[in-house]
C-alpha cells in the first residue's frame, strides 16, 4: 500500500471522529515517529511502504485514536515550545495556550540574567524545563502533589538536559523561606459545571486532578498561589497564571483584593483571556 492508499484508509478510518484535514495531521505524527523521518521526508516520499511491524503499530494506533484516546498518549510525547517532552496519563497534555504564557515570561525577562523561579503544579515539566533551557540562567524550583507526575518530569528535565528542582508537595499546605524573583502556574481551573462542554478525549483520558476545581471555590489554587506569593516573591517579583477565561474578573479581584497592585490581563492567539501577570509595584 502506497502513501496516498494508506492515507485514505486512515482518514476512512478515523471519520465518524476526526475531519479529514486532522485525519491528514494525525497520519503524518504517526509516520514520523514511527519511520523516524522528519514531516518533510514523510510528505514527499508518496511512494512509501511501510514495513510488516510499522503497519502493525500503525493498526493498534488507530484502533486506539477511534476510541478516543489522544494521539500525544499513544506515542507517549508532545512538543512544546520547540522541545520534546514524555507524556502519559498522570500529566496533562502541553496546550499552545501554555506556549504563550512561557513566550510572556521570556519576552519579559530578555535582559534578565539571573533570576529564582518557582513552577507550581508542574505536571509534565513543560513550563519549568522550557524556561530553564531558554535561559540556562534561571534557577528552577517545580512543584507537583502527583509522585507520577514528578516522575516524568524528571525525565523530561533529563532528556532536554536541564537542571530543575523538583518538590513533591502540595501548595495548599506548603511552607518556605526561599524568596522567588518569578512564580508561575498553570493550576486546576476547569468548574465541575464546565464538563458538558469539555471534549470527551479530555474527559476520559487526562488527569482530573490537573483539571477541575469545584464550582463552588473556583480560585482556590490562584488564592492559595498568591496567598504564598505575598510571602515568597521579592517586591520586584512577578506572578504569572495561565486562567480560566469565564474568571478572569474575579482572578483580577482576587489579586488585587490580595495585594497586588499591578494586575495585566492578556488574551491568547484566540482572543480569549487567558494570562494573568501581576507584580506589587
Amino acid at each position: 500500500m502506497n502513501f496516498k492508499e494508506l492515507e485514505q484508509e486512515f482518514i476512512n478510518e478515523l471519520s465518524s471522529i476526526y475531519q479529514k484535514e486532522e485525519s491528514e495531521a494525525l497520519l503524518i505524527m504517526v509516520l514520523e515517529y514511527l519511520t523516524g523521518w522528519s514531516r518533510m521526508k514523510v510528505l514527499t516520499r508518496p511512494d512509501l511502504e511501510l514495513t510488516a511491524l510499522h503497519d502493525s503499530k500503525l493498526r493498534q494506533i488507530t484502533s486506539a485514536l477511534k476510541e478516543g484516546k489522544p494521539i500525544q498518549y499513544l506515542l507517549a510525547e508532545a512538543w512544546f515550545y520547540g522541545l520534546k517532552f514524555k507524556v502519559d496519563s498522570s500529566v496533562l497534555i502541553p496546550r499552545p495556550e501554555t506556549e504563550e504564557l512561557v513566550h510572556w515570561i521570556l519576552a519579559d525577562t530578555l535582559k534578565t540574567k539571573q533570576l529564582r523561579v518557582l513552577d507550581v503544579g508542574t505536571g509534565s515539566g513543560c513550563i519549568a524545563v522550557s524556561l530553564k533551557k531558554m535561559n540556562p540562567l534561571f534557577e528552577v524550583d517545580a512543584m507537583d502533589i502527583s509522585s507520577d507526575a514528578l516522575a516524568v518530569a524528571a525525565e523530561n528535565a533529563a532528556s532536554n538536559e536541564v537542571d530543575v528542582n523538583f518538590i513533591a508537595h502540595d501548595i495548599k499546605s506548603y511552607e518556605s523561606e526561599v524568596k522567588y524573583d518569578l512564580i508561575v502556574s498553570n493550576p486546576p481551573y476547569i468548574k465541575e459545571n464546565e464538563r458538558p462542554a469539555m471534549h470527551v478525549n479530555v474527559l476520559l483520558h487526562e488527569p482530573h486532578l490537573a483539571l477541575f476545581v469545584t464550582d463552588e471555590d473556583p480560585l482556590i489554587f490562584y488564592r492559595t498561589i498568591a496567598e504564598f506569593a505575598v510571602s515568597n516573591l521579592n517586591t520586584e517579583g512577578q506572578l504569572y497564571f495561565e486562567i480560566n477565561e469565564y474568571l478572569s474578573v474575579e482572578t483580577s479581584e482576587m489579586l488585587y483584593a490580595k495585594g497586588f497592585k499591578r494586575v495585566e490581563l492578556r488574551h491568547d492567539m484566540q482572543g480569549k483571556p487567558r494570562m494573568i501577570r501581576c507584580s506589587f509595584q
